[in-house]
Formats: structure tokens, sequence, C-alpha cells
């Protein structure tokens, strides 16, 4: 079966389960929507007082990962707090046991054999650790890696829907990895010592982008494909400008931070129920997929792509309006003061469960009740953790989730920055000499990159910045070509388009995870030709090809 038909049968599979509100709707049923905080207090309670550790909690998630029925999990985390209790754990914490890959065969897994690792690498300075949970293809060469980020205050379990269907693609190894200060990965101290608002932003993402570029150079890998998601995305495209040369392929998925914001400088802001991060908290996941009348959604909301077009035209009919009021000031005050959601989930203690699922009932109401469990727990485990990384939140986003440096203003940048020579980067010099790559040294700068915008159909974020950035790099593209040398000519490999995932939103991977991991697997082996076809190219341009 061809990629693109199995995308179409992705599309419009008919034998989907129905989610158990479809079936009480058809049945005439209204099922009753449970309240701002479903989660009861003698449950919260029981949850906060087992204190199941983030590394169990991480290892229930992948344990649905199809194929791998005992995932492998290392049993250190960065920096977890005293417990009320001591959790018990049936993983093997023996220190020789820690690295040990689970390995799936051809007759336990139709697309193996496969190895699966969990591991904490380990990074310069104090207390500077990176949780890492990878896949290879056993017994294959690999040709390219995939690095997958989360989004804010997430880790690498949420991508447990896609772990097995990405690594079905040959030649790939896959990593996912928590941010420096998130998920399982260390927490030291958040610190930005900047005056102004330039120095303070960039110091923010240094302190994530930094960590990734020094754990690349530790796997010694030289090219990667780097998906992002969210708060991920917007790191990620700070990574490609910051350190140009080490991408094959740059994915967003629901990019925070693209659209620059008109109220950004002004008293007056967004209000709180349009595109904003207020929407992570308060829209109900299956609202988003499912109709009222227990139908799948065919149609746009107000927020959709599907309802660009009148929403850019209500836009015109109010530009000659007053600002909009500004945010509640409660709410200022407390991003300003870099006070985050999670230090609430801290501070309220045996509350702090029934808080949490305020936001995992609706982002996980799709799901099989098993599933949602697990994730409510995963996500409840790394939010009481000790704050560090969360706390960038401030200095990389005005309130309201406006960036405070608009990526609009930047992102047609990345694939065209200057190459470091050799002697004046020392991770360059770390690379093996033997990298295909090599010749890209001898180029003054980058000739592009492809650059795929992805959204949900129904997604909270502002699908027309994506499009916005789709037409910038395009028309840098055609600057950059404009005055390019006969070699960057032939090198050129810029791109870029907006794709929509269907019936998903913001959590495009997990809502819509069969047509995302399709999409996915065309980008890739899209990225395997490409990366071969340049091969080919370099070589012809170095004189290497074969007479």
């Amino acid at each position: 079966m061809s990629a693109s038909s199995e995308r179409s049968e992705s599309q419009n599979r008919n034998g989907q389960p129905m989610l158990a509100s479809q079936r009480a709707k058809q049945n005439g049923e209204i099922p009753p929507k449970p309240g701002y905080f479903p989660l009861g207090y003698k449950a919260g309670f029981s949850q906060w007082w087992a204190s199941v550790s983030p590394a169990i909690a991480e290892h229930n998630v992948l344990s649905y990962v199809p194929y791998l029925q005992k995932p492998p999990t290392h049993t250190q985390t960065g920096s977890a707090p005293v417990s009320a209790s001591q959790s018990t754990s049936s993983l093997d914490a023996d220190p020789a046991k820690r690295v040990r890959p689970v390995r799936t065969n051809s007759i336990n897994d139709p697309h193996g054999p496969r190895s699966w690792h969990s591991n904490l690498v380990q990074l310069s300075g104090k207390n500077r650790v990176l949780n890492e949970f990878s896949v290879e293809r056993t017994g294959e060469e690999v040709e390219e890696n995939l690095v997958m980020l989360h989004g804010y205050g997430a880790g690498l379990g949420f991508f447990y829907k896609n772990f097995e269907g990405l690594s079905r693609v040959p030649g790939w190894k896959l990593y996912a990895l928590d941010m420096l200060g998130m998920g399982r990965s260390s927490r030291p101290p958040f610190k930005v010592h900047a005056k102004d608002q330039a120095g303070k932003i960039t110091e923010a993402e240094n302190w994530f982008i930094d960590a990734l570029e020094e754990w690349r150079v530790l796997k010694k890998i030289d090219k990667f494909t780097l998906l992002g998601h969210s708060m991920g995305g917007y790191m990620a495209v700070a990574y490609a400008l910051k350190y140009p040369g080490h991408l094959n392929k740059l994915i967003l998925a629901s990019p925070v931070g693209i659209p620059e914001d008109p109220y950004a400088t002004q008293a007056a802001m967004p209000e709180p129920e349009e595109s904003t991060m207020a929407n992570e908290f308060i829209q109900d996941q299956e609202d988003d997929i499912v109709n009222p009348n227990g139908k799948l959604k065919t149609d746009g909301d107000n927020n959709n792509f599907l309802n660009a077009k009148s929403k850019a035209d209500l836009a015109k009919v109010k530009a000659n309006e007053p600002p909009r009021r500004p945010l509640p000031k409660w709410l200022t005050y407390l991003w300003d003061a870099n006070i985050s959601p999670f230090s609430i989930v801290r501070w309220t203690g045996p509350l702090g469960p029934r808080f949490v699922s305020g936001w995992t009932s609706r982002r996980f109401s799709h799901l099989p009740e098993s599933e949602s469990e697990s994730l409510h727990t995963y996500a409840y485990s790394l939010f009481r953790q000790r704050g560090s990384g969360e706390y960038a939140l401030a200095y990389i986003l005005a309130p309201g989730a406006f960036a405070r440096s608009p990526l609009i203003r930047r992102i047609h940048g990345v694939g065209r920055q200057p190459l470091p020579s050799t002697s004046t980067s020392p991770s360059q010099t770390s690379l093996s000499a033997s990298s295909s790559s090599a010749p890209l040294k001898t180029l003054s700068k980058e000739t592009g990159i492809p650059i795929i915008l992805m959204y949900g159909e129904n997604d909270w974020m502002d699908i027309a910045g994506g499009y916005a950035a789709e037409q910038k790099l395009k028309e840098e593209k055609a600057k950059a070509l404009q005055s390019a040398s006969g070699e960057e000519r032939k090198l050129e490999n810029g791109s870029a388009k907006v794709v929509i995932i269907g019936k998903a939103g913001h959590h495009l991977y997990l809502d819509g995870w069969e047509e995302f991991n399709v999409i996915m697997r065309e980008e890739m082996e899209e990225t395997k030709r490409h990366s071969r076809e340049r091969e080919e190219k370099l070589k012809a341009l170095t004189g290497n090809g074969s007479a």
C-alpha cells in the first residue's frame, strides 16, 4: 500500500470505534458534562498520597505502545519532590539494568525487529541531564534521525501514540527528549541575568536549545530532522537559527509564538477566549472532534482554517474599533510575577490532582478511559516536580500566549544562516570526518531546508500564522535564488507548506494520531530520498562521483 493511499484510508476509515459519548448520543442519551474539576476530593487525596513517581507514570503510559508490552524505563528522575509516602514499583532499580534496551522480534512485532531504549544523558555543568527515549530498527543502518520535542510542561510520554508508527520507516532512528527543566530531565534553577528584554528572551531560549545542541554533539549526530510541538516548535525554530547546518527538515506541530500580537506592546491584549493559551485549559477535546449531534466534525469552529476567510473579513470590519480590553489584572500579575500553573499544583498539596484533572479531563476526553487515566497520572507526576524550565514561559511569551519575539519576524531566516567554519565551531570539529555532509563545510551559508507547519483542524493556535510563515519562507527562497551561485542553486532545498490534521485540536499528534503518523512517514520517506539525492549532488560538485 502506498503512503498516499494509506493516508486516504486513515482519513476515511469508517470502522473506527466510536467514543462512548457518541454511542450515548446516538441512543438518544445526553451524558452529563463533568464539573470543571471532575476528580473527587477523596480520589485526589489518594493520588497525592500515593505519589506515583514520574518513572512509573511514564512506564505506564509507554506500556500502551503497540508491541511494547514492557517498555524500558530507567528509574532516575531529575528532581523529584519528597513523597508523602514511598511509591511501590516493579521496575528494576539495578544500575546495571537501567539502560538495557527492550528488543522486539519479527514474531511479536510485525514491523520489527526494533530496539527500545530509555536513558539519561549527562550534559556539562551542574545538574544538567536530559531524559531520552529512543527506538531503533534492529539490523539496519541508521541513515536518518528524528528528534521529537514536547510542549510546555509536558513530557516525551505524550508521544506514545507515535513511537510505533513512526519507527516503521526503514533506516530511521527516533529520539524523544524531555527538554531541560521539564519532564523527567533534571531541573536546575532557571535564572536570567540580562536586564534588557531582548537579552532576557535570548537567555531563556538558549537555556533549552544549548542543551539540545550539546546532546546532539554527545550523540555524534550531524544531521537530523527536528519535530517540535507547541513550545517545542518555538524552540525548534530558535535552535535552527542559532545552530545552522544540522537540520534536514523542520516539522512544527501547532507551534506557539508565530503570529505577531499588535497589542503586545500596548495596554490592550487579546480576549482570553480567542486564540490564546486559555483554550488549552478550558476547551474540551471531544468538543473539538465531535458535534453536539454525536457526529464527527466536518465543518470549522471559531479558530478553524475553514473559517479563515470569514474571520479575516470580520477583522476588516473591526479594524477601526478601539483596542480590546486587557486580560484580567490577576492573570497579568501572576504571569509577570512568573507564577506558573504548576506552582499552583504544588502549593495546593492534596488538591493538586483535582486541579490537574480540570485540564486532563478535557485534553484526553476522546481517549479510552484507561489511557486517559494513565495520562492524567503522568501529567500530575510531572507537574508536581520542582519548578525549573517552566519559569522560562514569562520571558518568551506575553500574557495571552503571544511571543515577545514573534517567530514571524525571524522564521524566514531558518535554513538561510551563515555556516560556521570548522575552525570556529567546536561542535563541528567533534563530528565524524566520514560524514556524508562534510562537503557542506565549503559553503558559506545554508541553502534552505523543508519546513512543515502542521495544525489540527480545530486548533486553538492561530493557523493564519502558519500560512503567513509559509509565505515569508517562500519569499525568502525567491530572494536567495536571485543572488545564489551556481553551486547554491543546485543544492537549493528550501520549501514550506501547511498541513491540516483532520478532527484534531492543538495536540494533533494525539487527537489525530493515525493521520499524523501517516503524514510523518511520508515526510520521513521524502527526507531520506532527498538526502540521498543531495549526497549525489555533493559528490558531483566536489568531483568525488564515480567516473
